[in-house]
């Protein structure tokens, strides 16, 4: 009965952690549905904007090392601080203004290129984007702290300790995670399947060229996405930011979404979530039950093989589109 209980503890919490998984494999999705690529630069993209919350939040000169190291000054911040829903709104800003900028400077020039000629246009951005960070707002470890509450919940422990006679321990940080990514979640989808927009995205990603023939705009359409992935970039950086600290290990949480991918498929919003819940889930629970017997450190070596095999047997993942050329 104990395992039992012990299990149902596991569970909740892989839940929680597959929607963080999910977070971040969405911005994959995104633009991936719009330019039939995969953005390597996305867990870049949700590093910056949290270093880019940070520095807002606190009042740090942007470029500070680089202005004191050229004119022998010695500017650290501008003595003000920013309220965290405020800060959130301009970081919001500076996305949308960092999609232009990439779709003027980079995307604009690739127009019916190969998507591999893409693939390594992501990579080049990723690296320069981890940079400009960097050069902005500084290389060190930064707290992140926009609020929202952190902890052991205690109403879960005495509730479950009532029901259980052992109480459970939910962070109450990953509750308020989860909700907030099933509403941006069922925005999003919202988004994709009943708008104009939506359904305009699908069609860049199916052919550019098309698109452009039937008078799509392939630049709002990229702009729009782009700025769409980098609000969700921004709140999946929120989170893991929050969580562990806006260090560079934070544009890592990208390779968590690989596997989440590989399950739910590159071109499906839910598919992004109901992978991200059975890695979450699967890496949990089998670190519980299989982990022990093997040693354990088994999470992420399971999401990899668990990805790998589905492939095998369904290569565009559970929802994936699969696609039929007829030559």
């Amino acid at each position: 009965m104990d395992q039992l209980i012990y299990a149902i503890e596991v569970v909740l919490n892989g839940l929680m952690t597959g929607v963080m998984y999910a977070l971040v494999a969405l911005g994959f999705v995104l633009i991936f549905k719009a330019s039939g690529v995969f953005n390597y630069a996305q867990g870049v993209l949700a590093l910056f904007a949290a270093m880019t919350l940070v520095g807002i939040q606190q009042g740090q000169v942007p470029f500070a090392h680089m202005i004191n190291a050229t004119f022998g000054t010695h500017l650290e911040t501008f003595g003000w601080s920013v309220p965290s829903f405020l800060a959130i709104l301009l970081t919001a800003v500076v996305m949308v203004l960092l999609a232009f900028l990439i779709e003027k400077l980079v995307l604009q020039h690739l127009v019916g290129q190969e998507p591999i000629i893409l693939f390594m246009a992501t990579i080049g951005l990723a690296y320069f984007l981890e940079g400009l960070g960097d050069v902005m707002w500084g290389a060190d470890i930064k707290r992140l702290d926009v609020g929202l509450p952190q902890g052991i919940s205690d109403s879960i422990e005495i509730a479950t300790d009532k029901w259980f006679g052992y109480g459970f321990f939910i962070d109450r940080l990953d509750i308020w995670a989860t909700a907030i990514a099933a509403l941006l979640v069922a925005a999003l989808v919202a988004f994709a399947q009943y708008t104009k927009q939506g359904r305009a995205m699908r069609a860049v990603a199916d052919d550019h060229q098309a698109a452009l023939s039937v008078g799509i705009s392939l630049r709002f359409i990229w702009v729009m996405v782009w700025s769409i992935a980098g609000f969700v970039a921004l709140v999946a950086g929120i989170m893991w930011g929050t969580k562990s600290g806006v260090q560079f290990s934070l544009s890592l949480i990208a390779l968590k979404a690989l596997p989440v991918l590989m399950l739910g498929g590159f071109t499906s919003i839910p598919g992004a979530i109901v992978g991200g819940l059975i890695i979450g889930v699967g890496e949990k629970l089998f670190e519980f039950l299989i982990g022990p017997m093997i040693g354990g450190a088994t999470e992420n070596w399971f999401a990899y093989v668990l990805a790998l095999i589905f492939l095998v047997f369904r290569p565009q993942g559970l929802f994936g589109e699969r696609i039929i050329e007829r030559v």
